[in-house]
């Protein structure tokens, strides 16, 4: 019987480095794929390499794929339009689905792949109605589904996951006991662009746009000082802000109109009520499916969640009220809402 093609993205860490070899032991014909998306001076060491030296060790093709055209206009140009319109950006979430989703699996289907295959710690349903759902990982704490909520039905019927079901110190075990020579590598932290994490210098070598200083002020106006940019400044933000107003004070708003940047304390940052537009339904096929029912939403990678209900408000827009007040409710970040374990959908934050 001719074993089923798989291709896998490898970014030369340990996670995907031991999902492909886990797909050759299950018997699958596996090619891995390093997707080169930015230049090396910009994004630190060539991935490639680890990638094909892994590729060597379980002894699977390995091909390093320019993919960065996809990625300058899907990721770096929203990245920086995001900061440049007063929001924050959620780079991973565009990436996963424009670049190592649709872009990889367009590249498989070149070689006569059927289906493509991620290193991330989550799981692929079938749910009862028929759709598709990326469920939690098995461990909690490396789940990694909230960056995975705009992923499309074709996408995911075309998609596996080998790994959603282990722990990081497995797969650590797996990897040395299979002579996978990354198996003790760190982790990546960093946004893969912008090594150094600083922000505004990338925006502006990037667009060439310096933005101007403005005033910090209050909800009703009141100038409190003077800030260095807009791009310097996420809503929910405490530190670095530079002025002292002899409180705990957080961004609440960045008004790029006015170039304005509002600061309040504890709690004037809090808010039951959240917003999203840019739906990507997974679970169910309409979000009026939920209307009525108690659901759990994340508002950000790191969240712990909460309870909420959800209303209908637009074509292509939800509100959510949750039960408690929310903290740091960022425009540009996604809502994520799950069902018993696993996405229903998802949003951009207004």
């Amino acid at each position: 019987m001719k074993k089923e093609k798989v291709v896998i993205g490898m970014s030369g860490g340990v996670d995907s480095s031991v999902a492909a070899y886990l797909l050759k032991e299950a018997g699958y014909d596996v090619t891995g794929v390093t997707m080169i998306t930015c230049d090396e001076e910009q994004c630190g060491q060539d991935p490639s390499r680890d990638a094909k030296k892994v590729a060597e060790e379980i002894g699977i093709p390995h091909y390093t794929v320019d993919f960065r055209k996809e990625f300058k206009a899907s990721v770096m140009d929203y990245f920086c339009e995001e900061y440049l319109e007063g929001r924050t950006p959620n780079p991973c979430v565009v990436c996963n689905r424009f670049v190592k989703w649709e872009a990889l699996l367009n590249w498989a289907g070149q070689i006569g792949a059927d289906k493509i295959a991620t290193g991330h710690y989550a799981n692929i349903i079938t749910l009862p109605n028929g759709r598709y759902a990326v469920a939690n990982a098995d461990v909690s704490r490396k789940d990694q589904t909230y960056a995975l909520y705009n992923l499309t039905q074709e996408q995911l019927s075309h998609t596996l996951m080998p790994i959603g079901t282990y722990e990081k110190d497995e797969i650590r075990r797996i990897a040395q006991k299979a002579g996978i020579s990354v198996a003790q590598k760190a982790d990546s932290q960093d946004i893969c662009f912008i090594p150094d994490g600083d922000y505004a210098s990338f925006i502006r070598n990037y667009t060439g746009n310096v933005p101007a200083e403005g005033n910090f002020v209050d909800r009703q106006g009141k100038i409190l000082g003077r800030h260095k940019g807009m791009i310097h400044y996420t809503v929910g933000q405490r530190k670095g802000l530079g002025i002292a107003l002899g409180y705990p004070a957080f961004v609440l708003e960045i008004r790029p109109k006015t170039n304005e940047i509002v600061l309040g304390n504890d709690e004037e940052s809090l808010t039951t009520t959240v917003r999203a537009h840019l739906l990507n339904a997974m679970g169910v096929e309409h979000f009026d499916e939920m209307e009525g029912s108690r659901l759990f939403a994340k508002i950000r990678y790191n969240h712990r969640g909460g309870w909420c209900s959800l209303k209908v408000t637009g074509p292509d827009e939800i509100t959510c009220t949750f039960e408690e007040p929310q903290r740091a409710v960022t425009p540009g970040q996604a809502l994520v809402l799950y069902g018993d374990g696993y996405i229903l959908g998802g949003g951009r934050i207004l």
